[in-house]
């Protein structure tokens, strides 16, 4: 039985490398066979004997997947019209919200935890690897986009606001858009600092800084702006605890004055006028969803409508799920981030005592919990907060509401939650009434923001 979870947990973190660096990457020619289906198959049966004394059914998210998971099929069957569209939604859907479940049921230590960043760290370290030797051999200087730019290609060129061709480096399959790359880059970059230990300088020179520094060069070969701002609000976040708030805003200040000196952005500005394309495809966003309010107009259907998607994560879950679908992604959203939030704090978690874990109906499931004290969950906690400040803000400027990288993250935050928990470290999460109650508020309150950022914009023009 023990071996079975740990396969689960090597089956799984395969999984998640395929989704990144697609099928074809992994498996080569014997991507053909459909591998990845397989691997998904294989990791669902030997994921069955950890369920017994899983804290899954415990986490809200869990319902809040399953409301999703149906939404994605409804929006399609009504929205759509289309009964075999919306299966296929829903195994879409069901394929990156595996990973939530996943890292709960394998990712049981934080030894297990280094071992998911570290596979999320090789991800962005291969792209920014098959990147830089493209460099190395040349790129096209021909300003045609179809000669340019081909799908087995890591850069994707394109002109700036100087009508100057530059490129950008992105990843494959879920990954291929530049922005996508850099949102995974501004979530993984804050997870690296899960190996810093103190006093300890080449250790964290070889397994912090210069990772860190490859995922920076990384973010600038990206251009993204969107990735720009969230590394930017992560240093605010992380700057902020240790040097105050308006000193850390004046140090962001600076970091920008500098990134748009180095052309970070590759020549394009961060300004009203320069989004104004973006805000249009919001406020078309928002009058779909006045016209279709409950299902949407269906998953992945945005961009039929619009020629664009929205290049906003909630406006693209609303305008596509309907109202019904962004309760239930508002479900997943608030009891993750109060999570993240509640082992954040000292003055929630106390020291707590190590606690030996009742006996299951298998015995041999039954592992020794390791020690950690107050600070070291902390330590954690900031650190996913870290990253969801990454995810939530490029997320402004992405459609990325239903992506792995949110349940990942989503399904870290409640295994050091369950570990707080079961130390006695922490007091157990909010009562599911409360945090059905609070999910709508924030659905209510996200779409608020949109609409009143979308009339303060209109004013502004």
């Amino acid at each position: 039985m023990l071996r079975q979870i740990h396969m689960g947990f090597v089956l799984s973190a395969l999984y998640f490398i395929t989704y990144y660096l697609t099928p074809t990457t992994i498996f080569g020619p014997l991507a053909v066979y459909r591998v990845e289906l397989i691997l998904a198959v294989l990791v669902f049966f030997v994921s069955l004997p950890a369920l017994v004394g899983s804290f899954i059914g415990k986490t809200p998210q869990t319902l809040a997947l399953i409301g999703l998971a149906f939404a994605t099929f409804m929006s399609v069957v009504i929205g759509g019209h289309w009964i075999g569209g919306g299966l296929s939604a829903f195994l879409l859907f069901i394929a990156n919200a595996f990973a939530y479940f996943l890292v709960c049921l394998h990712c049981n230590s934080k030894k297990k935890l280094q071992v998911l960043v570290l596979m999320m760290l090789f991800v962005c370290l291969f792209v920014i690897a098959q990147g830089s030797i493209e460099l190395q051999h040349g790129l096209p200087t021909s300003i045609d986009a179809q000669a340019a730019n081909t799908d087995s290609s890591y850069f994707i060129g394109m002109n700036n606001d100087a009508g100057q061709w530059f490129y950008r480096l992105r990843g494959m399959g879920e990954i291929n858009d530049p922005n996508d790359f850099a949102q995974l880059i501004a979530c993984v970059l804050p997870l690296v600092f899960i190996f810093w230990r103190p006093k300890k300088m080449l250790q964290n020179i070889a397994f912090v800084i210069l990772p860190v520094c490859a995922l920076l060069y990384g973010a600038y070969l990206t251009h993204s702006r969107g990735g720009m701002l969230a590394l930017l609000a992560i240093v605010v976040v992380a700057a902020r605890r240790r040097i105050g708030t308006l000193p850390a805003l004046l140090l962001v200040g600076g970091l920008f004055v500098a990134s748009m000196a180095l052309h970070v952005t590759g020549g394009r500005d961060i300004s009203a006028d320069a989004g104004e394309d973006r805000t249009d495809l919001w406020g078309q966003s928002m009058q779909l969803l006045k016209s279709h309010p409950l299902f949407g107009v269906g998953f992945g259907n945005l961009a039929d409508y619009l020629g664009h998607t929205a290049h906003n994560t909630i406006l693209v879950c609303a305008a596509e799920l309907g109202l019904f679908g962004l309760y239930f992604w508002s479900l997943f959203l608030f009891p993750t981030l109060r999570d993240a939030l509640a082992i954040t704090s000292p003055k929630k978690v106390n020291e707590g005592e190590p606690v030996i874990p009742e006996e299951a109906p298998f015995p041999q499931v039954s592992l020794k919990i390791e020690a950690l004290d107050k600070a070291e969950i902390n330590r954690l906690g900031r650190l996913m907060v870290l990253s969801f400040t990454g995810f939530l803000v490029a997320g402004w400027f992405l459609s990325r509401a239903f992506v792995m990288t949110l349940f990942l993250l989503g399904g870290m935050t409640e295994v050091i939650f369950e570990m707080a928990l079961q130390r006695g470290m922490i007091s157990s999460r909010l009562p599911f009434a409360r945090v059905l109650r609070y999910s709508g508020a924030l659905a209510i309150l996200l779409l608020l923001v949109m609409y009143i950022t979308l009339r303060i914009v209109n004013l502004a023009n």
